[in-house]
C-alpha cells in the first residue's frame, strides 16, 4: 500500500482554555509557513472578535504549516461542549490528535469529551502538556491522569502507547522532559513527534474519487464552500461529478473553484488527491456528511452523525416600546432571512417558524445560542427571546430530558452549599475528590433544565472562588419534579420615562437594582430583583418634590449603591417564563411579555384560579 509520506493531518484537541489556539500560534509562527513580513497576532487563528473577545474557539479552524519536508494539515477545535459537533466531524478528517492538557487542572470535562471522540473514531493520539512554566504545575500528576482517563474510556494497547511532550505555548518552549528548566524556544519536539508518531494518508489517488463535506463555510460569491478530505481519487476544477444526498438522491454539478489551506491564507488550487483536505465551490446546497464521486462511480462514504439540539428558546421580532429606535435590521423578513443565512453553515442549529414574527430556534446549550444572539445584536438587529427550555425525547416510548456531567472546583468551605442547591436541582453527586490546598472537585449528574439560570446562583455561593464546568451526558428518563429556579421576584417599571437617582434610593431597600440613573424605562420593564419571592410594581421615574423648605440640590448629597447590570447571558439566564430578555445593538433589556400592569395583574389571578 502506498502513502503520502509528505503529508500528515492532524487535529488539536483540549478542554476550554487550555491553550489550543495559542498553541496553534506558535506552531505557525515557528514552521517554515509565513513570510518574514507577515505580523501573526496573538491568537490569529481566532478570527471572529467573539472568539477574541471570549479567549474560546468557536468555529473549527484549518491551516497547513511546512515543516522540514513535510506539509502538516493542522484543525484547531472547539473545546467547548457546545460546539462538540464540529470536533466529532473532524475526527474524519485526520490521522491523529494532539491532545492539549493543563499541567495544573489536568483533565477536565471538556477533556473527557473531545479524547473520546477522538478515541472513538481510532485516530493516533500525542499528549502536550502545556503551561509547563506555571509555578503550581504538576506534569506527573497529569500524565498519570491522563493515562487514567485513555484507560477509562477504553482506549487499545497503541492508543495507551502514547508520547509525551511538555511545553508552553505562550513562551514559545517545549521539551521532552517535564523538567521546567529544559524547555527551549523551540517547537521542534512537537514537530518532530507528530511527524514520526502520527500515520501518512493513504494514496490511493489512482482509485475513483470520495470527497466528504465535514465542516460549512458561506461566501455571498460562491454560496455554499463544502470543507472536507479527499478519501480517494482525485478532484480537479471543471470535473464533472456526482454529489450523494443525505437522502440517497445524486445531483451532478461541475466543480467551479478548489481551495486548499496554507498558513492562514486559504489558497485557490486546481487539484487535489488523497490526503489533502481542502473546501470545494460550485455545489449549491451540499450540506456535511454528504460525498462527491465520480457520475460513473457512485460510492458513498458513511453518513456523519451530527449531534442533536438539547436546549430551544423563542426568537421574536422585538415590539416594546422602544422597538426600532436603535437597531438597523427590525423586521421579520430580516430577522428571518439572518437565521436562515445561519443554518447555511451551523449544522448543529435548528430553526422552525411558530408565527409570522417568531421562531423556535434549537441549539447544543446555552453558550451556542448566546453567541448567535450576540452576532445579531453586533450586526444591527433587534429582536427579543424567551427563556431558554430542555428539548426533551421519546426514546422506546419513554419521555426522556437532557443530563449533564457538572465538575466543580470550589474551596471546602462552600462545598455544602453547593452540595444543597445541586440537590434542589435534582442533581446526584457521583464523586467528591479532595484537591488538598483546602480545594475540593464535585462530580455531578444534574438534568441540564435544573442548570439553566444556575451559574448565577453559584458564583454569588462560592463568593467568585468557584468553577464549574459542565457537558452533555446523555438523555434519560424524565424527572417528574419541579426542579428549584429563580427564588426571587422581580421589580417591575409600572411608568414610562427616566429611572431618577431619588426613586433608586428609595427601592434599594426592596430589592437589587439594575438600571442606573437617567436610564429611558418604560412600563413592563423589569428594573431590579426583588429580595422576596413575589413580583413588585414599583415607579422608578418618580422625582423629588421642591418645596420653600427644602432644597432639590439636597438631592445631590445622595448616594445610591452601583447597580449590577447584567450581560447578555446572564439575562438569558435570570428570566422566567413570562418575561422577554429585549437586544437591541445599544441595550439589553429585561421585560415582562405582557407590559400593562393592571392586564398583568389580571393575567396571574386567572392563572392561579386555573
Amino acid at each position: 500500500m502506498k502513502y503520502r509520506d509528505t503529508i500528515r493531518n492532524v487535529a488539536i484537541i483540549a478542554h476550554v482554555d487550555h491553550g489550543k489556539t495559542t498553541l496553534v500560534d506558535e506552531l505557525l509562527k515557528q514552521s517554515e509557513t509565513l513570510e518574514g513580513r507577515t505580523d501573526l497576532q496573538e491568537r490569529a487563528m481566532d478570527s471572529n472578535d467573539l472568539e477574541k473577545e471570549r479567549g474560546i474557539t468557536i468555529l473549527s479552524k484549518n491551516t497547513a504549516v511546512q515543516y522540514r519536508n513535510t506539509r502538516i494539515n493542522i484543525l484547531d477545535t472547539p473545546g467547548h461542549a457546545d460546539f462538540g459537533g464540529e470536533v466529532e466531524r473532524i475526527m474524519k478528517m485526520v490521522d491523529g490528535v494532539v491532545l492539549l492538557v493543563d499541567a495544573y487542572e489536568g483533565t477536565m470535562p471538556q477533556t473527557r469529551f473531545v479524547l473520546k471522540k477522538a478515541l472513538d473514531q481510532n485516530v493516533t493520539p500525542i499528549v502536550v502538556v502545556n503551561k509547563i512554566d506555571k509555578p503550581a504545575a504538576r506534569p506527573q500528576f497529569v500524565v498519570d491522569q491522563v493515562l487514567e482517563l485513555f484507560i477509562e474510556l477504553g482506549a487499545d494497547d497503541d492508543q495507551l502507547d502514547f508520547p509525551v511532550i511538555y511545553s508552553s505555548a505562550i513562551n514559545g518552549t517545549s521539551s521532552l522532559s517535564e523538567d521546567p528548566s529544559e524547555q527551549k524556544a523551540t517547537m521542534a519536539p512537537i514537530f518532530d513527534t507528530i511527524i514520526d508518531h502520527i500515520p501518512e494518508p493513504v494514496d490511493n489517488s489512482d482509485e475513483p474519487l470520495q470527497f466528504q463535506v465535514s465542516l460549512l463555510d458561506y461566501n455571498d460569491y460562491v454560496g455554499r464552500i463544502g470543507i472536507g478530505r479527499v478519501f480517494r481519487g482525485k478532484i480537479k476544477v471543471g470535473d464533472q461529478v456526482a454529489l450523494i444526498k443525505l437522502d440517497g438522491t445524486v445531483k451532478k454539478f461541475r466543480v467551479s473553484q478548489l481551495f486548499g489551506y496554507f498558513g492562514l491564507q486559504r489558497q485557490e488550487i486546481q487539484e487535489a488527491k488523497a490526503g489533502d483536505l481542502i473546501a470545494v465551490a460550485g455545489m449549491g446546497d451540499i450540506f456535511v456528511g454528504e460525498t462527491v464521486t465520480p457520475s460513473d462511480h457512485q460510492d458513498a462514504l458513511p453518513i456523519l452523525r451530527i449531534d442533536e439540539p438539547t436546549l430551544q428558546m423563542t426568537f421574536l421580532v422585538n415590539n416594546s416600546p422602544f422597538a426600532g429606535k436603535e437597531g438597523k435590521y427590525i423586521t421579520a423578513r430580516k430577522l428571518e432571512e439572518r437565521l436562515m443565512l445561519e443554518l447555511q453553515t451551523d449544522v448543529s442549529l435548528r430553526v422552525e417558524p411558530l408565527t409570522p414574527e417568531s421562531w423556535t430556534v434549537s441549539g447544543r446549550g446555552e453558550l451556542h445560542l448566546s453567541i448567535l444572539i450576540e452576532n445579531l445584536r453586533r450586526e444591527g438587529y433587534e429582536l427579543q427571546v424567551s427563556r431558554p427550555e430542555v428539548i426533551e425525547q421519546e426514546i422506546d416510548g419513554v419521555k426522556c430530558e437532557p443530563f449533564e456531567s457538572v465538575q466543580i472546583d470550589t474551596p471546602e468551605e462552600y462545598m455544602g452549599s453547593v452540595i444543597e442547591s445541586l440537590g434542589l436541582r435534582k442533581g446526584e453527586m457521583q464523586d467528591m475528590i479532595n484537591g488538598g490546598n483546602g480545594q475540593v472537585r464535585l462530580i455531578f449528574q444534574v438534568p441540564s433544565r435544573g442548570l439553566i439560570g444556575y451559574n448565577n446562583e453559584f458564583l454569588s455561593m462560592t463568593r467568585g472562588y468557584g468553577i464549574m464546568h459542565h457537558t452533555f451526558d446523555q438523555y434519560l428518563p424524565m424527572l417528574n419534579a419541579q426542579l428549584a429556579g429563580r427564588n426571587h421576584g422581580t421589580l417591575v417599571s409600572i411608568d414610562a420615562g427616566k429611572a431618577t437617582a431619588y426613586s433608586i434610593m428609595n427601592l434599594e431597600e426592596r430589592g437589587e437594582i439594575f438600571v442606573e440613573p437617567n436610564t429611558e424605562v418604560y412600563e413592563g420593564m423589569i428594573v431590579g430583583e426583588n429580595s422576596r419571592e413575589n413580583d413588585l410594581s414599583v415607579n422608578i421615574t418618580k422625582g423629588k418634590q421642591m418645596t420653600n423648605v427644602r432644597s432639590a440640590n439636597k438631592d445631590q448629597t445622595s448616594t445610591i449603591k452601583k447597580p449590577r447590570i447584567l450581560t447578555l447571558e446572564e439575562s438569558i439566564e435570570f428570566i422566567n417564563e413570562d418575561e422577554y430578555c429585549e437586544i437591541t445593538p445599544e441595550n439589553i433589556r429585561l421585560r415582562k411579555q405582557i407590559l400593562n400592569t393592571n392586564e398583568r395583574a389580571k393575567a396571574s389571578k386567572k392563572q392561579k384560579k386555573a
